[in-house]
């Protein structure tokens, strides 16, 4: 059934480059806007061992932006409905799905060193500054998204390594968090972001129940589709790259 699927990846990358896509294990916190888009590019690209962790469950708030979310599926598992259109690209794929937080708390439970590639796709500051500084603590490929909501412009996605990332806010706050911790990530690590802030036009009209309860955040910013895909698809596309380059930023000596 899954011949031929990615015949179009090896006439680019060689048979070889296709087997050590296969070959790589891949973790992604967070399946919302930007990790689903991320999945679905690594899946469709010849990733065949894919993880994917998020604690929620989709919400009608969700369908603007993520891959998985559609009027059929709110209510359902986030990673459980996103495991089930992946096998429908490749049914030989092993997607597992873990419907858990990332948390300080929990990151021993992850084996992140189990992993080739760690792709962090979290929303939550504290969470995400904890993922970050474990995932430094590995050998692994790492990529981070930082803010995508309040953009509309595509043109000004790019890539960075985090130390050097100007006029996002999120960047901007993570460093902030590891100042007060005292602590820093040990490596460097590429990020994907745009320097557009846009404002919130629209009021706030969301209920207490619209958005998951365990990511319910204090201001609800707007977001696009497009510029979520993008994010995610530049992520995968980071990961593709190594996987053919293995131009991995050296660790900090």
């Amino acid at each position: 059934m899954t011949e031929g699927i990615f015949s179009r990846v090896e006439r680019l990358l060689g048979d070889e480059g296709v087997k050590s896509l296969s070959r790589l294990r891949v973790i992604i916190f967070g399946v919302g806007g930007v990790g689903s888009w991320c999945a679905e590019a690594l899946v469709r690209t010849g990733i065949c061992h894919l993880t994917i962790v998020d604690a929620d469950c989709v919400s009608i708030t969700n369908i603007n932006r993520q891959l998985m979310a559609t009027t059929e599926t709110i209510g359902q598992s986030k990673v459980e409905v996103l495991r089930q259109r992946l096998l429908t690209i490749n049914p030989e794929a092993e997607i597992i799905p873990v419907q858990r937080l990332f948390t300080k708390e929990t990151a021993s439970d992850f084996h992140l060193d189990e992993f080739d590639c760690i792709v962090d796709a979290i929303d939550s500051l504290k969470d995400k500054a904890a993922l970050i500084l474990e995932a430094c603590r590995t050998e692994a490929l790492f990529v981070s998204s930082m803010g995508a909501a309040l953009k509309i412009d595509p043109t000004r996605i790019r890539v960075a390594e985090f130390r050097k990332i100007e006029g996002d806010p999120l960047a901007r706050a993570i460093r902030k968090k590891f100042k007060a911790l005292g602590e820093y990530p040990s490596r460097r690590f590429l990020c994907v972001y745009s320097d557009e802030l846009l404002q919130n036009l629209g009021a706030d009209t969301e209920s207490e129940t619209d958005e998951p309860q365990l990511y319910r955040k204090a201001q609800v910013n707007g977001s696009l589709a497009h510029i979520t895909a993008i994010f995610g698809c530049m992520l995968a596309g980071l990961i593709v790259e190594d996987s053919q380059t293995r131009k991995t930023i050296p660790l900090k000596r």
